[in-house]
């Protein structure tokens, strides 16, 4: 696991949204959290107590993945209340439906991409980045690749991350397609079967810690945050945005696991800057 260097899309995100990443007093904009913003009664103590969950959860951590969007479509009323509810610097990142990646298998109709897109909108600038997690069993096609990619590419002016699953899209034209697009490749844990990155991954690093050795259930020792954090720090100081999401949501590790890391990164930032 190493932070890839990923594509930006034609968005920049804003200064606001690189409040830990001015903490750590390293350029580029750095975004910490979990699948979901579930918060257990584990974890109630480090997080306010009025308030919903979303608005408790966005007071501390900086982002979170809307893994909700994969199953089901959401009102364009939801995403507007979910943006209004959390602070400036707070980024939403938004997995791609599957009946999208999955049921279309990347050749959706124009009006489900559309009604996607239409829906995500209504986050305003506090949509970040989509994430495009593709099924086990698709091959990489360089025709419907370069169709689909270049349809989203168009519809979203944000960061888009790709999270493939079968090897043939680790090889090297597979990775000129995507950095054509402006598209970046999930660094994820554990590494699926053939995942390498390339070299360079352009201008965002997103991290996907799904949980290991336990895929969704097991929590990461120290010792792996630790490295963890230091990738951030080396890939936001490159000026990379950076995202690091925490989906071992299954027996509630994510949200101490994303606690533990974001305490770690602002050690490492200067007196002055110490409040956020």
């Amino acid at each position: 696991m190493h932070p890839g260097s990923g594509a930006s899309g034609n968005h920049e995100p804003g200064s606001d949204g690189g409040s830990l990443a001015a903490a750590c007093a390293v350029p580029g904009p750095i975004w910490i959290g979990c699948a979901g913003w579930s918060l257990s009664s584990a974890v109630q103590d480090a997080f306010p107590a009025d308030g919903t969950h979303l608005e408790r959860y966005a007071r501390v951590l900086t982002g979170v993945e809307i893994n909700s969007s994969f199953y089901r479509p959401h009102r364009p009323a939801t995403y507007a209340r979910w943006r209004d509810s959390v602070p400036d610097g707070f980024r939403f990142s938004v997995k791609v439906p599957k009946a999208i990646t999955h049921e279309a298998r990347l050749q959706p109709d124009d009006a489900t991409l559309q009604r996607f897109i239409d829906e995500v909108t209504h986050l305003g600038p506090k949509l970040g980045c989509l994430l495009a997690q593709l099924p086990p069993g698709l091959r990489f096609d360089a025709a419907i690749a370069a169709n689909f990619l270049a349809r989203l590419r168009q519809a979203a002016a944000v960061d888009i991350a790709c999270e493939p699953r079968h090897p043939s899209w680790f090889s090297d034209d597979a990775m000129a397609l995507l950095a054509a697009h402006a598209v970046s490749y999930v660094d994820a844990d554990p590494p699926v079967r053939g995942q390498r990155l390339p070299a360079d991954n352009g201008r965002l690093c997103y991290i996907r810690l799904h949980g290991s050795p336990v895929m969704y259930y097991s929590r990461y020792a120290e010792a792996t945050l630790q490295t963890v954090a230091a990738e951030i720090r080396s890939a936001a100081a490159a000026g990379k945005r950076v995202w690091c999401v925490f989906d071992n949501t299954a027996e509630g590790a994510a949200v101490p696991n994303a606690l533990w890391l974001l305490a770690n990164l602002r050690q490492h930032m200067p007196p002055e800057q110490a409040q956020r």
